[in-house]
């Protein structure tokens, strides 16, 4: 059962959602300022310091809190459905969670749907990736990987990229409530949109539509959970039942772990998607708490 904080901030997804349906939609550029994908936007705390980079001829921006070890870095991307999303709605998710971790941030922005669709995403994403490796020097057992929506899918993508090519992997991935399936054939997609104060199916084919582009939904770098999945890093993967993309989640730690691959899934009964999102909750604490312990253990 959510915490009567959370209840309180579903309720006002789902009034927020019900009124979108009876207003004007807004401009690409209007949407991308006002995104705010769980609720309020939380501010990059103060004692963050926050540094923007070019890494692989991608924008980007190193986030470090108080501490941390600039030996380990965090590569955060963040969700949007490829086509929202920027430092402004997932910074202070990305810093909060290089805290607990110990380690420094890496948050690019990638280029976004419909301007640049797939696979440009992906494609900024490893540039970035072998920036880390080559210009920074750093070995990859010191690195990971966390992502958000489409940054799951993208952290997954790179994931799979970087072991075809036959690159050393980093240490550990955090997928929060991934996309890993531009098909929309999960069962959640229809037995969770009564529940789901976010996203309709309707919103969610129409970003993949957008971001593909023509291109094949099953294509393993825009799916990843139609990619092969062995020899990847352990995965830890949080989501909410009260998600479209539940089903996503279930599947990929299911294919992942049928793969040899270390899983662990956590299922949040009754939250939301990307509830990491939402400061001041105790799933959000305890969230992040969990993460920060995984990434600790697993990062040298």
């Amino acid at each position: 059962m959510p915490s009567q904080a959370m209840r309180r901030l579903m309720e006002e997804l789902t009034r927020r959602q019900s009124a979108a349906a009876d207003v004007a939609q807004p401009t690409l550029a209007e949407a991308r300022t006002a995104f705010a994908p769980a609720g309020p936007v939380h501010p990059m705390p103060d004692d963050v310091l926050v540094r923007e980079v070019t890494a692989g001829g991608v924008r980007s921006h190193w986030l470090d809190a108080p501490g941390v070890d600039s030996e380990k870095v965090l590569l955060f991307l963040h969700g949007g459905g490829y086509q929202l999303g920027s430092l402004l709605s997932d910074g202070e998710l990305a810093a909060r969670l290089g805290r607990a971790g110990g380690m420094r941030v890496l948050f690019p922005e990638y280029r976004l749907a419909p301007e640049h669709p797939f696979p440009a995403a992906i494609d900024d994403v490893r540039g970035v990736w072998r920036w880390l490796r080559t210009d920074q020097q750093l070995d990859a057992h010191s690195l990971a990987v966390a992502g958000d929506s489409a940054g799951g899918g993208l952290a997954v993508a790179l994931l799979v990229a970087t072991r075809d090519a036959g690159e050393a992997l980093p240490a550990a991935a955090v997928l929060m409530s991934p996309t890993v399936d531009l098909t929309s054939s999960g069962a959640s997609m229809i037995e969770r949109v009564d529940q789901d104060p976010i996203s309709t199916p309707a919103l969610l084919r129409q970003l993949a539509s957008d971001y593909l582009a023509g291109a094949d939904p099953r294509t393993p770098l825009a799916s990843p959970l139609f990619a092969s999945l062995s020899g990847l890093p352990p995965l830890l993967v949080q989501v909410g039942t009260a998600d479209l993309l539940l089903s996503d989640s279930e599947r990929l730690a299911q294919a992942a772990t049928k793969a040899g691959v270390e899983v662990r899934l956590e299922v949040g009964d009754g939250l939301p998607h990307v509830y990491q999102l939402m400061l001041g909750t105790p799933e959000a604490a305890e969230a992040t708490e969990r993460i920060g312990t995984f990434l600790r253990e697993r990062v040298h």
